[in-house]
């Protein structure tokens, strides 16, 4: 299997040399790199390549059970996957759906207009003022903006409050650290850069407001237990302990990413609970950020429905990817529906521009880890065993199909 891993490793370095996106990390070998660097194959080898690897796997017998089992079977899909993006640099054509399914084993629901409309009518009485629900939210939410000034205290001591109650139920290596670093330019709010060795960069997008809700959201979605854990529990179980060589890279556009944001934006309230949360922002966040407190309450519980509009952006992706919505009409969906500002709105145009279907991963994937941990794995309300699986499926090579 370690060849099949070798094997695979190499494909993902050589679709990367094609697709700068699609090597999110790699801390392997530097011969392997640069020997793809050296000589650099066409996708058309690629494909042959990914094939005869493909081949090799399926004559191989598969593990009756466990850990073993679980990588086979990894490493076929993701294999599958890799050779589904090769497909699409190559020219071919996918729905939205079509290439979500294949890049990342899920595809999102179907939501009608209606069921956003029902959502912005419960708006209604939570929002202060009179006029368009859109405009009211955006002048509710300008009260809770973070300003630069204040951006490092409040992102560092949620980093640091999401850090001490992760470590309380995850075992992280001794030297596992990570750096913050405030960018512009970018299609996304936030991103997690690993670098290895159980580091990482994470980039915090300012080029428009971030709201208070957001620090934590980031610290935990990109720190602890979101993607840094992630990634440094990979690194120690499944490469430094197992020697599993497929975890040396991550391929971004690929069915592990559903697990990496969708263990993420589920981690949000792994580490805090709805009513900790908001006692943790109105006495510690909120007074750091020079906002008033009194108004949490009524802020998450506007935040509360806000989030049901979630998969509003999975359909102006859908829409606008598929063809059937105009970058305007995508623009404007997103404006009512997602309660965007303009510049957000064209903002996350840009990102579906770049990442395409990658969109379900958020949503599509915490609502399956969410079902997964606490239905199928009967967690439930049980705090602490709630910990113990979602630390499981961090440390394991799961695939969203399995999580059904």
């Amino acid at each position: 299997m370690n060849h099949i891993a070798e094997e695979y490793v190499k494909l993902v370095l050589a679709v990367g040399r094609h697709d700068s996106d699609y090597v999110d990390a790699y801390h392997g070998p530097d011969a392997w790199r640069e020997q793809i660097d050296r000589d650099v194959p066409t996708l058309e080898a690629i494909q042959q390549a990914t094939d005869r690897t493909r081949e090799k796997l399926a004559a191989m017998p598969v593990p009756p059970a466990g850990d073993e089992m679980l990588r086979f079977l990894f490493l076929q899909r993701q294999l599958e996957s890799l050779s589904a993006r090769v497909a699409l640099l190559r020219g071919t054509t996918m729905t939205f759906d079509e290439e979500s399914l294949a890049l990342y084993d899920a595809v999102a629901p179907v939501f009608p207009e209606s069921h956003f409309q029902r959502t912005l009518d419960d708006l209604n009485s939570l929002l202060p003022g009179k006029g368009p629900v859109e405009d009211r939210y955006l002048a509710f939410k300008n009260h809770f903006i973070i300003q630069k000034d204040d951006l490092d205290s409040v992102f560092g001591t949620a980093i640091g409050e999401c850090r001490t109650r992760t470590k309380k139920y995850i075992h992280l290596p001794a030297s596992e650290n990570f750096s913050v670093e405030y960018v512009t330019g970018k299609p996304w709010s936030g991103y997690n850069w690993f670098k290895g060795n159980y580091t990482s960069l994470i980039q915090v997008n300012t080029d428009l407001p971030i709201y208070i809700d957001r620090a934590i959201d980031l610290a935990a979605h990109e720190g602890y237990p979101g993607h840094h854990v992630y990634n440094a529990l990979l690194e120690q179980v499944m490469l430094k302990e197992k020697g599993w060589l497929e975890f040396s890279v991550y391929a971004l556009f690929s069915p592990q990413s559903l697990i990496a944001e969708g263990t993420a934006n589920y981690g949000i309230e792994v580490v805090f609970s709805k009513e900790d949360r908001i006692t943790f922002e109105r006495d510690i966040l909120f007074k750091l950020a020079k906002l008033d407190e009194a108004e949490t309450n009524r802020y998450y519980k506007v935040h509360e429905v806000i989030g049901k509009l979630s998969y509003a952006g999975n359909e102006a992706a859908r829409g606008f990817l598929n063809g059937t919505m105009t970058r305007p009409q995508a623009v404007e969906w997103l404006i009512q529906y997602s309660l965007m500002s303009r510049d957000r709105a064209e903002q996350r145009i840009a990102f579906f521009e770049k990442y395409r279907s990658y969109v379900i991963n958020y949503n599509v994937g915490q609502d399956m880890v969410k079902a997964y941990i606490e239905q199928t794995r009967g967690a439930g309300t049980d705090h602490d065993k709630r910990w113990a699986e979602f630390a499981l499926l961090i440390s394991s090579p799961r695939l969203p199909s399995q999580l059904k």
